[in-house]
């Protein structure tokens, strides 16, 4: 069973570092045409283990020294647990989660430090994350959808 998996990591190793893949069902596909069937909760459990998080142009491996690499696993991991509903609303995006979520969630959105955020609010169960505009505001729900 480990040999699977350090065979079926390595190959995900590399085909992350060696062709563009943007979601979890491209590279479920990508591990299937090389005879790897695997789950989403398999696969994902792989690319934290493996430090390989999601930007906006496909996965990539994280750079494990780099401060910025390991906040945005954090907030990636924080997105999973806490996130249950995003709107966007003008220049503001609107994050729901469970009661007692918002705070952890805004914490690690902070902690991130993305550019496109101006700075954001967390009550009970609401954060709201201004942005400079309309556009922006667009941007990051993607970027927060894509975790």
């Amino acid at each position: 069973m480990i040999a699977v998996k350090a065979r079926r990591q390595r190959l995900i190793l590399s085909l992350v570092e060696s062709v563009q893949v943007r979601t979890h069902g491209e590279l479920a596909a990508r591990l299937s045409e090389r005879g790897i069937g695997v789950s989403q909760g398999t696969l994902s459990r792989d690319l934290r283990e493996l430090g390989i998080v999601k930007t906006a142009d496909g996965y990539a491996v994280a750079n494990r020294s780099d401060p910025s690499s390991r906040a945005q696993q954090r907030l990636a991991r924080a997105v999973s647990e806490f996130l249950l509903q995003l709107h966007t609303a003008r220049n503001l995006v609107v994050l729901r989660t469970d009661p007692g979520g918002a705070s952890a969630l805004a914490r690690f959105l902070d902690a991130a430090q993305w550019p496109e955020i101006i700075g954001t609010i967390a009550g009970d169960d609401t954060i709201f994350v201004a942005t400079r505009d309309v556009p922006t505001a667009r941007r990051v729900r993607e970027m927060l959808e894509a975790l």
